[in-house]
This record gives structure tokens, sequence and C-alpha cells, in this order.
């Protein structure tokens, strides 16, 4: 198994493998987008599993998409004949204090993003969880099994401990190759403008799904396109953590379970609000608004421009 990445010495990026492994990336994930615009895009997609529900769109999505920035990564060290000795697939036990940051992080700058929400919106706010009692399946005026606070703390406790072991096998699809090739081959560039760009061509490898109503729904004001700019900014605030958490751990696995926190947490606000609120702004955890705290901490990884030491 290979040993953490070393980092970069050139004076200049190396375009010929950033290049290769963009094209890659980008060319089978959105292939696999177009295979799942032909075949009913996201909202009619053919069923394949009845219970639970798993569409053809949900498979190609889990592996074929996710995963295509590992597959970039693999082959663009097999056409280039770059080897595989800076993989950056080792943990590190006593990094532990950063897994640790990235398991629980994204959850705390979530809780706080969406305290901002109900404080600017306090009308989407839902005082009598009819959303989270639809979402467990009770008749409207049927009491919850718990109290609010006790069944809140149970559905936040699994978010954050349980669904990011599950998610971390589909993480890994996109920061083997984001943050584990991309951002490394970036960072002669400088460390401020390496996150920049590799952030900005994360959620420039989303657009075709927002495009189709992945996170944001459709019918929202200016869809697609105010869609596609929400999805970019949100990679642009959160990718700062992740790429602090990979360098700092010499690993890539920080980011892998920072990301799958990401993921399990992100619509834990949706089931606590009511009417029709903007999905470009919120609740969940790619709203705009939700995002600030993300982009409190990326202010501050970035603020000194250059790359973090490691320990």
């Amino acid at each position: 198994m290979a040993g953490p990445p070393a980092l970069p010495t050139p004076d200049t990026p190396e375009r010929r493998r950033i290049a290769v492994f963009c094209l890659v990336a980008f060319g089978f994930s959105w292939s696999v987008g177009a295979a799942i615009y032909l075949t009913g895009g996201l909202r009619d997609s053919p069923v394949l599993i009845e219970t639970p529900r798993i569409t053809l769109a949900t498979a190609l999505l889990a592996t074929g998409y996710m995963w295509s920035p590992a597959v970039a990564n693999a082959l663009t060290r097999l056409v280039t004949d770059e080897g595989w000795t800076d993989l950056g697939l080792r943990p590190r036990r006593r990094e532990w204090p950063l897994w640790l940051v990235a398991w629980v992080g994204p959850a705390l700058l979530i809780l706080v993003g969406i305290g901002v929400y109900a404080l600017l919106f306090p009308a989407h706010v839902d005082p009598t969880f009819g959303t989270l009692r639809a979402a467990l399946g009770l008749p409207e005026g049927t009491p919850l099994p718990l109290s609010p606070p006790v069944l809140v703390a149970l559905i936040l406790v699994q978010a954050v401990v349980i669904t990011p072991l599950i998610n971390s096998f589909f993480t890994f699809g996109e920061e083997f190759g984001w943050r584990g090739y991309l951002l490394p081959k970036l960072l002669p560039l400088g460390w401020r403008r390496a996150v920049v760009v590799s952030g900005v061509v994360w959620g420039v490898w989303h657009w075709p799904v927002i495009a189709m109503g992945y996170n944001y729904g459709v019918g929202y004001p200016g869809a697609p396109w105010t869609g596609l700019l929400a999805m970019t900014w949100f990679t642009v605030v959160v990718g700062p953590f992740l790429a602090w958490v990979t360098v700092r751990a010499g690993s890539v696995w920080p980011a892998v379970v920072g990301h799958a926190a990401v993921n399990g947490v992100g619509s834990l606000g949706l089931l606590f609000v009511s009417g029709n609120p903007t999905p470009l702004l919120g609740p969940a955890a790619v709203g705009v608004v939700v995002t600030l705290g993300w982009a409190v901490v990326a202010a501050a990884v970035l603020r000194h421009g250059r790359v973090p030491s490691r320990r």
C-alpha cells in the first residue's frame, strides 16, 4: 500500500496529467449523466428494486457518476506512466484528531447553517413537525413516538455516526479523484488558487445532474442556471475544508469521511420545514444560506495562501 502523498515540487502544474484526469472524469461521468437523461431522467427513471426503492438513475449516480474521479485517477496514472507511489491511501494513526474533525465538523457547520436559515425564514419552520411525521410514515395528527427533542437527537446521531460509514463507500469515488489527485497536481499554482480551482472543477462536474433536478429540484427561480451557480458556490466553500484535512493528514481518508458526513446530514433541515422554501437558499446543506458557516471556515483556511504544514 502506498504511503502519504508527496507535495509536488515543480514550479508549474503537470498540465498534461491534469488534462487527462479531467477528460476522463468529466467524459465518463457526463456520459453516465446522458444515459440517465435518455432513460427518463431523475424523475421517470425505471425502478430496479421496489423495496427499498432503487431506480436506474440512483444506481448510475452512486456507481458510474460518483466513481468517475477515482477511475480518472487510476487511468491517468496508467496513461501517463505516473506510477502508484503517492496514492494517499495509508491512514496515519497519529492524525486521528483530523479524522474526528472531518467526521463531526460538517454536522456542526450544517446545523449552524440550518439555524441561520430558521432565523432568516421563520415562516418556513414547521412547529408541528408535519414533514417529519410524513417521513416516519405517520398519519396527520398522529403523535410522534418520542418527544421532539429526543427524536431530533436520535435522527442527528444516526446522521452523524452511522450514515457516514455507509456513504464513505460512495464518497471515496469522488475524493480519491478530487483531493487525492487533482488537488496535489494544482498545488504548484499556490495553496489558495489550487483549492479554489479544484472546488470550481468539482462544482462544474455536478452540472448535468443539477440541470436534471438533483439537489435543487426543478422550477426554482432561474432554473437551471441559478442551480448550477449555487452548486458551484457550495463546492467552492466546502472544498477548502476537505483540502485542508487531506493535506494536513497526508491521506485522502479524512476527506472521504468528511464528504460522507456532509451527505449524511445534508438533508436534515428538510425534515423541519413546511411550505415551499426556495431550495437555492436552504434548508438543505446545498442552500446558499446554509453554507454561511462553511464560507467562514473556507476564508480561514485560505487566509494564509500557502500549503498547510503536516506534522
